[in-house]
């Protein structure tokens, strides 16, 4: 696997680490539990980190190969195309000094880890899977006020990775029909394999109270939860700002009402890291609002448990992990109706496990979570569904599906005149 922009053993929820970590890392786990041996090649961010790295988490079989290229600390994802050609020496450097046949397929994620991929894929007369995670195209069409559209080098770059790999892995059909309609994407190529969730980890478990004491939450707070990078495309600001509308259509629900924020800046939130902070506080709402930074995932899970609504305001997602890890837990999710979230935060009113939400406006919001705050008996019974549909996902699941697209890929290639 190639991962050159963010490392599988980063914590998510700041800098460039977020969802895609959790994934590479889960899907390498289980193909390791599959007799699969699986390095992941990512960039040296730090002296401190050994060329080569077991996963400390890991049963073994996943090994993690630190590459130097370029300087360790100070280097935005933005500049690592230019750290791509000595990316690549240090990948082909390490299969040069196994025997011919080593690699069995490369699996690259995300577009910059495509470039590398496309190469060494090619050079090792392999199959090359790719995953794209974000899409450029799909990420202009639906920027924050604020934020800053993805160059034309990335759509460029993304247009080569979907025409040379074999296999392309989408989330969520809609992710499917992006590839296709905006990258004319082969769609015999683009294979749908959704993600997982750590099921061992985030689950249900009877009432709030004892997640709620182990944070230091009170019993009876009515809890709004968001979980994820701090940046426009994340819309962090939304959730702050639907909160003030709240409060300011139902001043008495000040005393209960908690909006917990866990994360880190992130792209180009890092211009102004403040700017979160500086908006609580000139709405008036530091005693309702408390930033914190990622947690370990077994704090996380309490978090999830301890919330009443896990909202995830993103303006893009293309399938919303944090979506998944709530319901999960038995949460009740309110999501953007945009990308994945459509397919993660199922909100059919018969079988819903959350609300989804038209449009990005602070008062369209502050209505769904009031909606959904006063009715206690909705939000349970949505949380029974998303834990039980929750259920579906497991990273077992994912593997046994990426294994297929391995297996397929490998088949084709080998029947193709070389």
């Amino acid at each position: 696997m190639v991962s050159v922009h963010t490392s599988p053993l980063a914590q998510p929820g700041t800098g460039d680490a977020g969802g895609m970590n959790v994934y590479v890392l889960e899907l390498a786990r289980e193909l390791a539990r599959r007799d699969v041996e699986v390095e992941v090649f990512t960039r040296r961010t730090s002296s401190d980190q050994p060329p080569v790295a077991e996963d400390p988490g890991g049963r073994g079989g996943v090994r993690v190969r630190h590459v130097a290229a370029g300087p360790y600390e100070g280097l935005a994802k933005e500049d690592l195309p230019g750290q791509l050609c000595a990316f690549t020496a240090g990948v082909l450097h390490t299969g040069a000094r196994h025997s011919e046949h080593h690699y069995d397929v490369v699996h690259s994620h995300y577009w910059l880890s495509g470039q590398v991929g496309w190469l060494t894929a090619d050079r090792w007369d392999v199959p090359l899977v790719h995953s794209m995670h974000t899409m450029a195209k799909v990420k202009n069409a639906a920027l924050a006020d604020g934020d800053t559209p993805e160059p034309a080098g990335r759509v460029i770059g993304e247009q080569q990775v979907v025409d040379a790999a074999d296999r392309i892995v989408a989330n969520t059909a809609a992710e499917r029909d992006e590839l296709v309609g905006l990258y004319g994407a082969d769609p015999a190529k683009v294979v749908v394999v959704p993600p997982g969730v750590d099921l061992a980890t985030f689950r249900p478990e009877p009432g709030r109270a004892a997640s709620r004491e182990r944070l230091g939450l009170p019993a009876d707070a009515d809890v709004l939860l968001f979980v994820g990078r701090i940046q426009p495309l994340k819309a962090p600001d939304l959730l702050v700002r639907a909160a003030a509308e709240l409060l300011r259509r139902q001043p008495w629900r000040r005393e209960r009402l908690r909006v917990v924020v866990l994360g880190g800046p992130s792209g180009s939130g890092t211009a102004h890291p403040e700017s979160l902070a500086d908006l609580v506080d000139g709405l008036g709402l530091t005693d309702v609002v408390t930033l914190a930074p990622p947690t370990p995932r077994a704090e996380l899970a309490d978090h999830y448990r301890a919330a009443d609504l896990v909202t995830v305001p993103s303006h893009n997602e293309s399938f919303g992990l944090v979506a998944l890890e709530a319901q999960a837990c038995g949460t009740p999710v309110v999501a953007a109706a945009v990308g994945g979230l459509r397919t993660a935060g199922d909100a059919d009113p018969l079988s819903g496990t959350g609300a989804l939400v038209p449009d990005h406006d602070p008062g369209t919001w502050a209505g769904v979570l009031a909606g959904l705050l006063d009715d206690p008996a909705r939000r349970a019974a949505m949380g029974e569904r998303a834990a039980r549909r929750a259920r579906g996902f497991g990273w077992g699941a994912t593997a046994e599906a990426t294994l297929d697209v391995y297996a397929r890929a490998l088949a084709e290639r080998a029947g193709a005149p070389r």
